[in-house]
């Protein structure tokens, strides 16, 4: 029985020894930092990249509504005539955007001061140029002003964050007499 013991406590310490070699291998730390890295994209890097893209989708909207009414008081300033024909800024701000009737745009036409162009607005050309008339070089100044807005959905739904927004872009040019 002895021997039978000894042939037993032999061939379990061979294999344990064996056995020993490759788990000593899961001991070691050198796969780990890319199972964290993994993790931490999967945790991290998907809503990163969603919340990202979601506000690049925004941005990209907002420039081109902000375009829009630029191209709207461009062709506004061009003279009286064009400043009050309303259809056709409406026209040329939608052409330029690209978003056809999705974007809403409202051309104004004010008045002001040359002196204090910040100053008071005036609806019509008699009031400024009564408010204007103080003697030296002081006029009243035609203004148009073209504000453009747009809904925008994002391409995908991101928690915490609006299905819809609203971009606007406002431009203000004087008319050329």
């Amino acid at each position: 029985m002895g021997q039978l013991r000894q042939l037993v406590l032999s061939l379990l310490h061979g294999r344990w020894t064996a056995s020993r070699g490759r788990f000593s291998r899961l001991r070691d730390e050198s796969g780990s930092a890319m199972v964290e890295l993994g993790f931490m994209l999967a945790v991290v890097g998907v809503p990163l990249l969603l919340g990202t893209t979601h506000f690049a989708v925004l941005l990209i909207n907002s420039i081109v509504v902000s375009n829009a009414a630029h191209a709207g008081a461009e062709y506004g300033m061009m003279s009286s005539t064009y400043a009050g024909d309303s259809t056709y800024i409406v026209t040329a701000a939608q052409d330029d955007s690209g978003m056809g009737t999705n974007l809403t745009v409202t051309p104004t036409i004010f008045y002001a001061c040359s002196v204090a162009i910040s100053g008071t607005q005036y609806s019509t050309p008699a009031a400024a140029t009564t408010a204007c008339n103080t003697g030296g070089s002081n006029h009243a100044l035609e203004f148009i002003q073209v504000t453009a807005s747009a809904n925008v959905t994002p391409m995908a739904k991101v928690p915490g964050f609006p299905n819809t927004v609203t971009v606007s872009g406002t431009s203000i040019m004087e008319v050329e007499e």
